[in-house]
């Protein structure tokens, strides 16, 4: 129980510090909103989506889960390099000193960065629907594919804080933290459709966890064309399980990995 207080304790004292840095989070959204312009503008009008063909406002409400699933993932950037930046300036040796479970503090900071995602993700659901983006599905359904959105940022943010205890440097981490996150998310269905692509890159896309979080969405916001080809590997045919699954475990391995971690490098 006292763990479960120092960890809230932790991302209050996080959360707080997001508060007072307000740029934080607007330039976390330049990017994601910068995306949502240019491929829906730039490219909407020129990639096909079966069932659909080439339709400016078919191509918004496919591109959509993949532009949403990219935002929480690519946070972990952030997460690595606050950790990094705590351990850089010492602070973690001042929780060392306090009489708090250790675990708390990466608790904390991943649940700090779970608030973090979830008002990025209001922000960019608003500019979504000023695009022409539109669910088709009950709110119930909506609701959990935010969820699995951030379930998935949640996961991730374990990783970043794995990487963040491992390097020297925030630098170091803002660059670990994203230099495997374009090919994660552009090797995936998220901005065309995988059967787009050669068969053995096929295979990594239906099988990638991002890409069952994408397709989960796209289900559970109606987003997907009535006659849209799944593909048959078995993320794609049960992605709201799979996505689920898939953070899970993620969340399972890298949460022991980064206590690990942690305790040796504040022991």
């Amino acid at each position: 129980m006292s763990g479960t207080s120092d960890s809230l304790v932790i991302a209050r004292r996080n959360v707080t510090r997001m508060a007072r840095i307000p740029e934080v989070l607007v330039f976390g959204l330049i990017q994601p909103i910068m995306f949502v312009v240019l491929f829906s503008y730039v490219f909407g009008g020129s990639i096909s989506i079966p069932g659909a063909g080439i339709s400016p406002s078919g191509y918004r409400e496919f591109l959509m889960a993949g532009i949403f699933a990219q935002t929480v993932t690519f946070a972990t950037a952030g997460a690595g390099a606050g950790i990094a930046d705590d351990m850089h300036k010492g602070l973690i040796d001042r929780f060392r000193s306090l009489p708090m479970s250790r675990g708390a503090v990466l608790t904390g900071r991943t649940l700090a960065d779970l608030v973090q995602s979830a008002l990025t993700l209001v922000v960019l659901a608003v500019v979504a629907l000023l695009v022409g983006w539109r669910t088709h599905t009950n709110v119930v359904e909506v609701l959990a594919g935010f969820a699995l959105l951030l379930l998935l940022g949640y996961a991730f943010s374990w990783i970043g804080a794995l990487i963040g205890l491992t390097v020297r440097t925030p630098e170091a981490a803002t660059s670990g933290g994203l230099i495997w996150l374009f090919p994660l998310t552009f090797i995936s269905n998220a901005f065309v459709p995988s059967a787009n692509m050669p068969s053995f890159l096929q295979t990594i896309a239906n099988w990638n966890p991002f890409s069952a979080t994408v397709q989960a969405c796209r289900e559970l916001f109606g987003n997907l064309p009535p006659n849209y080809p799944v593909p048959d590997a078995w993320p794609m045919q049960h992605p709201v399980i799979a996505s689920a699954l898939w953070s899970v475990l993620i969340i399972a391995a890298f949460r022991m990995l980064a206590v690990r971690k942690y305790r040796r490098a504040s022991g």
